[in-house]
């Protein structure tokens, strides 16, 4: 059983903060991202998992066994690094066969010389080659065993490494931004991989990563962090249709969700560039900001307008950002026809479901929202 929980766990490093009270459950063969910008603490709370930091206060649980006084070595977790940390020296299969002959060997059948003079030893190696040879076989690597790292590919390295962790038969693998050095081809490839690796294993996965399409693609729950703070956790969907903080908002979705100021009326109404809309908020008057999705936006009808100030064909797809009055920022719109974009500079119109919208007060927090259909927009100047 390897069901991981975290409690309260705090973190520092001299008077900065680094984790501010994280509390998780990881389930028994659950495959869990924790996805946040760079310095938000995600790679701490992975180390502190493994043991390889101790956290200043909090709790950490693998199989309901308390495991903060534990060594690393002993709490059976794998941990695969960002860098792959494999031996140079050593060939692929010495690489994978280092944790066995760790721990199925004692120092003195290791030794160069004196080990080959114990029959044990021989015995031992013969279980050895038959489990590496076992896991390359399931990595698709047995050809690559006799190479050396450098005479790898990226994503063979990347194999290698995981295979080195998967030869031990740990409870629980811990992930730390293994992709980050592939290029983008093989990112996708590698990412299909690990996801097939953990419904073939059905072990514990956690798994730290920046790239948000990583943790979107491969998990079964997405726990998002910001500023050493545990936001949001949920699937990947309720994250990204759901959020309940305006930095969840605004960090998983490619290109980023339009943020545009509003504000509740006395009467509930929502107010956006001074056009009242078809939606009620539940919470009292106030400044809000109002959040949509690019591609919960349509371009030629409604009755919003801006001007094409730049146009991104992407293929299969392409994102026009319209500059409208009293906004900073563009505001994106997903079009899923590139043949037929607009012309830059010229000037179209836009709209939106009330259904569409994602509300938020002015400190980030979620505002549940009342939508009033059929009407889509309601066509006049409101004031608070």
């Amino acid at each position: 059983m390897a069901k991981i929980e975290l409690s309260a766990i705090r973190k520092s490093f001299g008077d900065t903060e680094v984790l501010k009270g994280v509390d998780l459950s990881i389930h028994d063969g659950e495959f869990v991202s924790l996805v946040g910008p760079s310095g938000c603490g995600k790679s701490t709370l992975l180390r502190v998992i493994a043991g390889l930091e101790p956290q200043s206060s909090g709790e950490v649980k693998i199989g309901g066994v308390a495991v903060d006084h534990v060594r690393p070595s002993a709490r059976n977790l794998a941990m695969v690094f960002q860098s792959y940390a494999l031996y140079p020296h050593l060939s692929v299969f010495d690489n994978i066969a280092v944790p066995l002959r760790m721990k199925r060997l004692s120092a003195l059948e290791r030794a160069p010389l004196l080990g080959r003079l114990i029959p044990n030893r021989y015995r031992v190696e013969r279980g050895i080659r038959a489990d590496v040879e076992r896991v390359a076989s399931q990595l698709e690597i047995s050809p690559l065993l006799t190479r050396k790292p450098g005479q790898l590919s990226g994503g063979q390295r990347q194999r290698v490494a995981v295979g080195r962790a998967l030869v031990r038969e740990p409870v629980g693998f811990l992930f730390d931004e293994p992709l980050s050095n592939l290029d983008a081809k093989l990112r996708v490839h590698m990412r299909a991989e690990i996801a097939q690796l953990h419904r073939r294993l059905k072990a514990t996965f956690v798994y730290v990563t920046h790239d948000q399409a990583e943790a979107m693609t491969m998990s079964g729950r997405i726990a998002v962090m910001i500023g050493g703070e545990l936001v949001q956790v949920g699937t990947p969907s309720d994250v990204y249709d759901n959020p309940r903080d305006i930095r969840v908002a605004e960090f998983i979705g490619s290109p980023k969700i339009n943020v545009l100021p509003g504000a509740v009326q006395t009467d509930g109404r929502l107010v956006m560039l001074d056009r009242v809309l078809a939606a009620r908020a539940t919470a009292g008057a106030g400044p809000c900001r109002v959040a949509i999705r690019p591609e919960r936006l349509s371009l030629g009808g409604g009755d919003l307008s801006g001007v094409v100030v730049h146009v991104e064909n992407m293929g299969a797809e392409a994102f026009v950002h319209l500059g409208c009055d009293g906004l900073t920022d563009p505001v994106v719109i997903r079009l899923d026809d590139p043949l037929r974009l607009p012309a830059i500079g010229s000037t179209q119109r836009f709209g939106f479901a009330p259904e569409a919208i994602r509300l938020f007060d002015a400190g980030g927090k979620r505002l549940a929202l009342r939508t009033e259909a059929p009407i889509e927009i309601i066509r006049e100047v409101a004031h608070v």
